[in-house]
Order: structure tokens, then sequence, then C-alpha cells
């Protein structure tokens, strides 16, 4: 598939995932942390489809700042109510597009299922994690400000996306690489505040995922 298919297949992506969320958002006005999480974890399948499809690096990095510039205006002006209503105190958004550049500067010309990596344990891990503690979550984790449901929801899920992502390239390595990437990525969202997790969570895993992956 050439370039230009490519592109639009990965911007058709990102249409549906934001009008998805766009009519959450507007059926179901109590549901908001839902039509964001539509957008967190969808837009982060994105770079499935770059994967599969060979996308150049230069063009995740152009793709990544428009994105990142499209949020930036979405904080200030209701251009996508779901992706950050008006003065939301959050720059998450705009960081997991910051994230998504700089791993794909990174990593995405030798080793981009670090790259997955990274931003699925952020699109998933996160994401679930973030519903789970808001709707399920009963156990407060010390002061922290988090739940326990959520943050094992993150521990497993974050695990299960990194063997899931290194599969290709590793096989016996999973059994404790993919475990203390989830506990690194558990640790860093812990931490995390106003929405700087998209920035550290995503490469932290991912620096966390090759440097294990060197050792062994």
């Amino acid at each position: 598939m050439g370039m230009f298919w490519a592109g639009i297949l990965v911007a058709g992506w990102l249409g549906l995932v934001l009008v998805v969320a766009e009519l959450i958002h507007a059926g179901f006005p109590n549901a908001k942390e839902w039509s964001r999480k539509v957008v967190h974890i969808g837009a982060g399948q994105v770079i499935l489809i770059a994967y599969a499809l060979g996308v150049p690096t230069s063009w995740g990095i152009v793709a990544a700042a428009i994105a990142g510039v499209i949020t930036l205006l979405s904080h200030w002006v209701p251009i996508f109510p779901s992706i950050s209503g008006v003065g939301r105190q959050s720059w998450g958004t705009f960081f997991y597009a910051v994230s998504i550049g700089t791993l794909m500067a990174l990593f995405w010309d030798r080793l981009p299922e670090v790259v997955v990596l990274g931003i699925l344990v952020m699109a998933w891990g996160d994401g679930l994690a973030a519903l789970v503690g808001i709707h399920w979550g009963q156990h407060p984790l010390l002061r922290t400000g988090k739940s326990w449901e959520g943050t094992l929801t993150m521990f497993w899920v974050s695990t299960l996306v990194a063997a899931l992502s290194l599969s290709p390239i590793a096989a016996v390595e999973l059994l404790w690489i993919a475990p203390l990437v989830g506990l690194g990525a558990t640790l860093l969202e812990l931490i995390a505040w106003r929405g700087i997790d998209n920035l550290t969570v995503p490469i932290g895993s991912a620096l966390l995922g090759y440097g294990l992956l060197s050792l062994s």
C-alpha cells in the first residue's frame, strides 16, 4: 500500500475515533470521561496501523506534530470537546502527541516494536486503569489519589501489552521483561500529575523495554 493510502487510512481511523467520542460527549453529558478515554485508547491504535504499513519515520513525526498543534488549540478553543474542554487543567493529550513523535524519532527505524510498546501501554494501560479506578475503585492506595483496582489494572494490562508488543522479536525474555515493564509503567503512572503521565509512561516504558532487551 502506498504512503498516500496509508495516510488516508490513518486519517480515516482518527476521524472515526473522534466522531464516536463526540457522539458520546454530546449524547451522554455525564460520561465525559468515557469520551476522553475513547480518544485516548482509540488514538493509540494508530501506532499499529503505522507499524503494519511501515509508515516512514518522517511521516510519523509530522503527523504527531500536527496532532500536537490541534490538541493545543483544543485546549483553548472547543474544536473537539471530547479531547479537552476549554480550561481543562491538563496537557495530557498534547503530551500524548509529543510522546509519539519522540518515540518514533528515537526507535522507529531500528526497533519499532519498542515504540508500539510505549504507546499501547499508555493507550490501554492508563486508559483502562482510569476507567476502572473512577467507576469501580473502592480501595484507596495510600495517599496517591489512586485506587488499588485501577493500579492493578494498570500493571496487568501494561504487562500484557508489553508481552504482545515485543513478541515478534523476543520469546523467553518476555517472561521477565514484560512484568518489569508493567511495574515500571505502573510506578510512573502513580507519581504523575496533570497529564504528565502521557509523556512519562510511554517514553519511560519504551526506554525500560529497550534497556531490558539490550541486557538480554
